[in-house]
């Protein structure tokens, strides 16, 4: 069990390094709107339920683009992403 996960992962670690810079501030920008769609929901006129399975899926989708985001732009690419915003 151990083996499979362990090349999952390194599979996993493959596709995101073919992947380019551009590509991860893009991903990591799709979760700003991600957030805005899990906490704006909140105002349609739906049922309790609803809004919750909708925040549920919206929140969720919005983390897993900034992790993913992140995991392709890398340490070095953080850095520039935040050297950019400080200009």
């Amino acid at each position: 069990m151990k083996s499979l996960l362990k090349r999952v992962i390194e599979y996993l670690r493959g596709v995101l390094k073919r992947l380019s810079f551009r590509t991860g501030v893009i991903i990591l920008a799709l979760c700003v709107p991600c957030y805005i769609l899990s906490f704006a929901q909140m105002l349609l006129p739906i049922s309790a339920a609803t809004k919750g399975v909708l925040w549920f899926v919206l929140f969720g989708l919005a983390k897993t683009t900034q992790y993913t985001g992140l995991a392709i732009i890398g340490v070095e690419g953080w850095r520039k992403v935040k050297a950019w915003f400080k200009k």
